[in-house]
């Protein structure tokens, strides 16, 4: 199915740095984090969260759902890529190769 080949299904990265030295820095910084995960996206190491997105289209919601969320201070990036870019990224544990995160199969209804 042309839908869902490696192409056109998209991560999307988040990659972040929030200032945490006082306690009004670390509630914006961890509801930033708890509306990414709410939003579906996962940790993939400090500060970076991805999401597995079928389309360019539903990739677009989710960038525009983290662009509302932006604090007003700390460095945000928001990056792309297709499947099969992410497929080939090469991941470590220290000098031990680590599998990609599984990927649960998603529903999209209409």
């Amino acid at each position: 199915m042309e839908r869902f080949n490696a192409y056109r299904v998209m991560w999307v990265l988040i990659l972040f740095d929030l200032p945490t030295e006082t306690k009004k820095d670390k509630r914006i910084y961890a509801n930033f984090r708890k509306n990414l995960l709410k939003d579906g996206f996962t940790m993939f190491q400090f500060s970076i969260y991805l999401r597995h997105c079928a389309s360019k289209e539903s990739a677009e919601v989710h960038i525009n759902r983290v662009k509302r969320l932006l604090p007003e201070y700390g460095h945000i990036g928001i990056l792309t890529i297709t499947d099969k870019q992410f497929g080939n990224m090469e991941i470590f544990f220290g000098k031990k190769e680590e599998k990609r995160p599984e990927v649960g199969q998603q529903l999209e209804l209409f």
